[in-house]
């Protein structure tokens, strides 16, 4: 493309790209709401143990992976447009569905919970209090699963339908970071708003921000050839990779997009897809790493709350949180264009870059491993504060990459059905990590001394026991997938 086209070219992709960066952290944002509220507000209300914690979050984690499984077709089918609208309905209204929790366990057990904070856990009326909360919360975390398992699925279809492959990566890594401003924002926004306002207005609060998105993008959103806001130098760099590939197989004709013509696209079943090595590598590296986003996400607070007396109602809990994923924010972004690099400065193809960057922040995590001896060696929560939050960029970073390898492989009709597959796959992960997280923490609590792993006992020890997980994680991903698919092998229809 010429200096001259470049300059007159719009930017309108850019432009989608921060509205999904915006829905990717109000996703976030509701996702974060119950483990910021979960030691300080909700868990002494309901009369709460790490086991009831983890099982909700292994709920939510399962139905998410369950709803994935058919998000990507239903976007496919409905549509980037309409599919995206819907999904962040149902999610809003699910997250603020939690605030009549209390209400409505207050009304089946027929108590004021709210004056039986200091209640005996061991207690019957504890036990109805904490059984029914537990049920409700499940319903509501379902509904929110429900929606927020169209968000990935449709904004990988987005970026396939907006960015060249050489710019995919970062354009997946700018709105993935939403994920990290997201848990950023959560720790300075949420228990504030708990303290002044009560838990349940910080969830009707966060809940609602997700209604005011979908007014932008029913405005904002076109596919690239139909909308006003995409001139013919930008629809041409859009579509650089179809020009490339017709060149190479002699189709001319084929290749010359246009705003009036949308070129038609072969359908893959949603079982098909499961035949393919490129789907189970996509599979594998989604099912492996997942779950240690969410553990760092859903556990974080309890975790300086408990190991280093900060809870999130202090500041210095607040800003622990803050600092973890201030380092994965700024860390992440340049995971997405290190493969730009490689392409554009060494000469690689888009996918050997991608598996190159992802090896590289798969050794991230390893930081992890270090986070409970040196924080407890020198008393200090800062030090696994830091180290987490390298882990955790080192999979924003990875992630990035990862949703990029489907554009490489699949044609943009299957992005999203094996992007819904991928989160599944994650989903399920997932679920094996919260629910064994909330039994392990629970048992090692109950033992003390009795339990002990590599120098550590009790609780800490758990924990010790989750983070050498969360720290090889990747690399066992890594090479499985490097197995699965060595070399670039696109699918043909």
């Amino acid at each position: 493309m010429s200096n001259t086209q470049s300059k007159l070219m719009t930017n309108w992709r850019w432009w989608l790209c921060s509205l999904l960066f915006v829905a990717t952290t109000v996703n976030y944002l509701d996702r974060q709401v119950l483990s910021l509220t979960y030691e300080n507000f909700i868990k002494p209300e309901f009369h709460w143990t790490d086991d009831n914690y983890g099982t909700i979050t292994a709920f939510f984690s399962i139905f998410y992976a369950i709803a994935c499984l058919f998000a990507g077709k239903f976007v496919d089918w409905m549509g980037t447009k309409k599919g995206y609208l819907i999904a962040i309905g149902v999610w809003s209204a699910g997250a603020c569905l939690h605030a009549a929790c209390g209400w409505a366990t207050s009304l089946i057990v027929g108590e004021n919970i709210a004056a039986l904070k200091g209640m005996e856990v061991a207690s019957n009326v504890a036990l109805a209090i904490s059984t029914t909360s537990v049920y409700l919360f499940l319903l509501c975390r379902g509904i929110l699963a429900l929606g927020e398992a169209g968000n990935f699925p449709a904004a990988i279809k987005v970026t396939a339908e907006y960015f060249p492959k050489k710019d995919r990566a970062f354009a997946t890594s700018i709105f993935n970071a939403g994920a990290s401003v997201g848990a950023l924002a959560a720790p300075l926004c949420i228990p504030p708003l708990a303290m002044k306002f009560g838990w349940e207005m910080a969830f009707i609060i966060i809940g609602a921000l997700g209604f005011i998105w979908m007014f932008f993008w029913a405005f904002m959103y076109e596919k690239p050839e139909k909308s006003k806001h995409v001139n013919e130098a930008e629809l041409a760099y859009i579509h650089q990779d179809d020009a490339e590939m017709a060149d190479q197989v002699g189709h001319d004709a084929a290749v010359i997009p246009g705003p009036d013509r949308e070129s038609p696209e072969k359908q893959i079943s949603l079982w098909k897809c499961f035949s393919f090595k490129q789907t189970w590598q996509f599979i594998t590296g989604k099912f492996f790493t997942d779950g240690v986003w969410w553990f760092f996400l859903f556990w974080a607070p309890s975790y300086f709350s408990n190991q280093f007396n900060a809870p999130v109602t202090t500041p210095l809990g607040q800003w622990l949180i803050f600092t973890l994923y201030l380092i994965v924010t700024v860390v992440s972004i340049g995971g997405g264009y290190l493969p730009k690099i490689f392409v554009e400065k060494r000469g690689m193809h888009p996918y050997p870059g991608r598996m190159l960057a992802m090896l590289i922040f798969a050794f991230f995590p390893l930081c992890a491993l270090l986070a409970q001896p040196l924080g407890m060696k020198f008393n200090s929560a800062w030090i696994p504060a830091i180290l987490i939050g390298l882990a955790a960029a080192g999979h924003q970073a990875w992630s990035a990459n990862l949703f990029s390898t489907i554009g490489d492989m699949f044609p943009k009709s299957a992005i999203a059905t094996v992007t819904g597959i991928g989160a599944m796959a994650g989903g399920v992960g997932s679920m094996f990590i919260q629910k064994i997280a909330g039994r392990l923490f629970t048992y090692s609590e109950n033992m003390g001394d009795a339990f002990t792993f590599l120098g550590f006992s009790g609780k800490p020890a758990g924990y010790f026991i989750m983070f050498c997980f969360c720290g090889i994680a990747y690399l066992l991903a890594w090479s499985i997938m490097k197995s699965l698919v060595p070399k670039y092998k696109p699918i043909e229809l």
